[in-house]
Order: structure tokens, then sequence, then C-alpha cells
């Protein structure tokens, strides 16, 4: 049985820092050479079926070998780097909205997951995480006989 934290208040900074990502989109950046590559996560999907469960991750223009995928202690991590783009000399740039940079997502296993059968595809931009199913077998109560 894995023991995982309970932090309350999760849900809470999770809707927070959605909404102020949110909001900060939209304001005016300075030009790419002016700013330091910006902190970032790729959207991710999370869905079930009977068999696995699924992570969909949208990754476009990063190379399946900038990504890294890891298990460790019921935790996944999906982690990788957005190369920055070359831009031509004398090239003027009137817009960037497109982050680049490192990033890493992490994703608590449910204890049904079976970490050794997890794969992984890459496709048109999307990284597939498959994570198989495991049945679990939950303990019979035993009765002990006193002597």
């Amino acid at each position: 049985m894995r023991v995982i934290k309970w932090e309350p208040f999760r849900e809470v900074d999770d809707v927070f820092d959605r909404f102020i990502a949110e909001s900060m989109r939209h304001w005016p950046r300075a030009a790419a050479a002016n700013r330091a590559a910006q902190e970032w996560a790729p959207a991710a999907d999370v869905s079930e079926t009977e068999a696995e469960y699924l992570i969909k991750a949208d990754l476009p223009e990063v190379r399946k070998e900038d990504v890294s995928i890891t298990v460790q202690d019921g935790v996944l991590t999906l982690s990788g780097e957005r190369k920055q783009e070359k831009h031509a000399d004398g090239e003027k740039l009137h817009r960037i909205e497109r982050v680049h940079g490192s990033f890493a997502r992490r994703f608590a296993l449910p204890e049904n997951a079976d970490e050794q059968g997890i794969t992984a595809e890459s496709r048109d931009g999307v990284i597939l995480i498959h994570i198989p199913k495991v049945k679990v077998v939950q303990p019979q109560p035993r009765q002990i006989t006193i002597q």
C-alpha cells in the first residue's frame, strides 16, 4: 500500500495556478531576445478503461529524444525540453507566444497500476502513455483459533 500525503489545498492551488497562467498569457510580453525561457508544462488528459489508464500529453515540436518518462515510488514523471527556434539574421519577430524550455509533469499512479508494463508512444505531437492495470487482490480476513 502506498501512502500519499494528503494536501487539502492542492486543488485550490491548481485552480489558482491555471487562472493566473491563463490571465498572464494574454498580457503583452517583451521580445524573445529580452526574456529568459519561461517555465511551462504540457497540457495532459488522463483517461481510464477497464484494461488501462491513458495519459495524453501535448508536446508539439518536441522530439521524442528530448522527452523522458520515468516511474519511481508510484509517481510517473514526464519531463523534457522544447528547444528555442533559431531565427534568421534580419528576421523581425512581431509576436512570441509559444513557450520553450524545460518542463516536468508528475502523476501519482493508483494502486492497481502495473509499473513494469508502462509503455509510451509519440504520435502527431502527442505523447501517449499506456499504464496497464493489474488486479489488486484484497486480503481476506483469517480466523485465528485460540489455543
